[in-house]
């Protein structure tokens, strides 16, 4: 039994970057199927509890976002999970680019109509729109990381750092069992939420558990890889800021591009499993820009989103779900930011009747 998965020699045989680069393909590809069929949207999410209605799209993010936290809570217990070693614990922090970014992020995804794991999965159902916005998106990143934008990045980060460590950890102190304690009561605020709807889809829910396993999955996953590398290995889960980015300087050029990796892997493997589900279930269909005019409206949030995801350390899956999970201070920072960015920009744009 031992022989069927033989790790070790897997990675000396294939390489480190090459079996990373397949376990997030491979996790990339449950994700993006999974919050295809549950229609997995922070923004629909945050609308739906502008207009008092908490009901079918708020209840899948939250259900995905409570049961990450209980698996992910499950393996640190077991200790077959060691996240103080990840960049949301051990490494420094930004509170003033958890809040800023996260602001900003927010803005940009109502305006953009999609945070940016969202618009991956809608350009795989063939929305021309969202791929559009997600190449911006991707530009803005590396621009934000090593670019133009990056001095204005550095200067906002600097303005509140906080040292890695217990300082970033909110369940340093708590008793063990207290991250458990938290998914339990969010799953129950989702099953509230899926009982106010007598309309959702059976798959909804299913989605919404199995999205959640995936940023488990990938903890454990790096996790189990760097225990059996002789090469130091990232441990880390889903995020699609950097990987954008990423995938940006490997199609222009090949010889400046990172070597492949976890995030390598991921986003091919989103984007497939959110073609073949929409291919499966019929929904595949080339879509444009609903209004001309907010082509400006739509590349705007999507800049936004771009600087704010690298000043806050990610996006709402990157950092509010992976990070959250192993409750980095940070990353529920950067989480409550965005949402209260996405509201506040809502409630705007409605008031002068401008669609979003």
């Amino acid at each position: 039994m031992e022989n069927l998965f033989d790790l070790p020699q897997l990675l000396e045989t294939l390489g480190d970057h090459w079996v990373l680069a397949a376990g997030g393909a491979a996790i990339g590809l449950v994700f993006g199927f999974s919050a295809q069929r549950s229609k997995f949207c922070a923004r629909a999410a945050v609308i739906e509890g502008c207009e008092g209605e908490w009901s079918d799209r708020f209840a899948v993010w939250m259900l995905a976002f409570a049961v990450a936290i209980l698996a992910t809570q499950a393996l640190v217990l077991s200790e077959l999970l060691k996240p103080q070693g990840s960049r949301h614990l051990g490494s420094p922090g930004s509170i003033s680019g958890a809040v800023i970014g996260g602001l900003m992020f927010g803005i940009g995804m109502i305006m953009t109509r999609g945070c940016a794991s969202r618009l991956l999965i809608l350009s795989a159902n063939g929305n021309l729109r969202a791929l559009l916005s997600g190449l911006v998106f991707a530009v803005t990143v590396q621009a934000t990381i090593s670019g133009l934008l990056a001095p204005l990045r550095q200067w906002i980060n600097a303005l509140w750092m906080v040292e890695g460590g217990v300082q970033r950890n909110l369940l340093s102190g708590m008793p063990d069992g207290f991250g458990l304690l938290i998914g339990v009561l969010l799953v129950t605020v989702a099953l509230w939420g899926f009982k106010r709807s007598a309309q959702y889809k059976t798959a909804w829910p299913v989605g919404g558990v199995v999205v959640g396993l995936a940023i488990a999955i990938g903890w454990g996953f790096t996790q189990l890889v760097a225990g059996a590398s002789f090469e130091p290995i990232a441990i880390q889960s889903l995020s699609f800021s950097s990987p954008s980015a990423e995938w940006l300087m490997r199609a222009l050029s090949t010889e400046t591009a990172p070597k492949f990796g976890f995030d390598a892997g991921l986003l091919p493997g989103v984007f497939a499993g959110s073609l073949l589900a929409s291919l499966l279930f019929g929904e595949f269909k080339f879509e444009g820009f609903q209004t001309e005019n907010k082509l400006g409206h739509y590349l705007t949030g999507a800049v936004l989103m771009g600087f704010g995801a690298v000043s806050a350390g990610g996006c709402t899956v990157g950092a509010g779900m992976t990070g959250g999970v192993i409750f980095s201070n940070t990353a529920w920072l950067t989480l409550a930011s965005i949402i209260l960015g996405a509201a506040l920009s809502y409630k705007l744009l409605k008031s002068i009747d401008s669609p979003t």
